[in-house]
């Protein structure tokens, strides 16, 4: 993919190394406690403090430092020009239509974020939220998708973020808020198909935004789509319950399998159009 003489985007937050959740000591305790049970016995809680201070430093210092290392840099750099590719493409797409896009942010995290969505871990992989209209995600999940998922590739690393702001475009045409109010009157199974059918639709708008990043601005090379169609099968449900259970469940579906996926992001790649993503409108996936 060709990358590095993007537009680097100014809508990330970077959050990187900074901790999640109640500060506390080992085994609960909070570092408040403990000094008051110092004063109660002599012991000048500033000491206590010191000490405590001295213990989480070191921790907190090799955690930053990983996370700022040189290959994490560079992975930044890298979601920036993929975001700020797909704020040129849907900005365009929106005016064309006559209609104004809102720009996501993308939160760069370590480890754990706290979102209007609620608390999520790095194993949830990327996600959007919603509620504050932010895409999430931890840079290491690129090792996860490159060594666990067998899908390496910087085309397949940006394949993973566009059905993200895939998600933004849906909240911005209210597909989402729709779906959502399908769902709370749906039964589980039913809840489930219709979340397939919103996935589906969001790896549609992603191959829209590499049809039309690549039109305006030759960013793919040969290979590429082989990368994100291979990302794509890799993280299909029946996929992962093969690797995980060793059998698959349609009914659990909540995201479609590695047939559907592939080819709803090859209907928008192909196509460009986002009629051509209506996956509410078609029997068959």
């Amino acid at each position: 993919m060709r990358w590095r003489s993007g537009r680097r985007s100014s809508n990330v937050d970077d959050r990187r190394g900074r901790r999640v959740g109640r500060p506390a000591f080992k085994g609960g305790i909070s570092i408040l406690v403990i000094a008051v049970v110092a004063m109660f016995f002599g012991v000048d809680p500033l000491t206590i403090l010191n000490i405590v201070q001295n213990v989480e430093t070191p921790q907190t210092q090799t955690q930053q430092t990983t996370t700022q290392s040189s290959v994490n840099d560079e992975l930044a750099e890298f979601v920036s020009v993929v975001l700020g590719d797909t704020e040129d493409t849907w900005n365009t797409i929106f005016n064309q239509a006559g209609k104004t896009y809102q720009e996501p942010q993308l939160v760069l995290f370590t480890g754990t974020v706290q979102s209007a969505c609620g608390y999520a871990q790095a194993a949830s992989g990327p996600f959007y939220c919603p509620a504050d209209y932010k895409v999430y995600i931890d840079l290491d999940f690129y090792r996860e998708l490159k060594n666990r998922f067998q899908a390496p590739g910087d085309f397949a690393q940006a394949y993973v973020i566009s059905p993200e702001v895939g998600h933004h475009v849906q909240k911005l045409l209210g597909v989402l808020d729709k779906s959502h109010s399908l769902k709370s009157r749906a039964s589980k199974t039913e809840a489930n198909q219709i979340q397939v059918r919103v996935e589906l639709q969001a790896d549609c708008l992603a191959g829209i935004w590499a049809h039309h990043a690549d039109k305006a601005r030759q960013i793919l090379e040969q290979g590429d789509i082989q990368e994100a169609l291979n990302a794509a099968s890799r993280i299909g449900d029946d996929t992962l319950q093969k690797q995980t259970q060793g059998y698959v469940v349609p009914e659990s579906f909540t995201h479609g399998s590695a047939k559907q996926r592939m080819h709803w992001f090859n209907t928008g790649l192909q196509s460009g159009q986002v009629n051509d993503c209506n996956t509410f409108q078609t029997a068959k996936l």
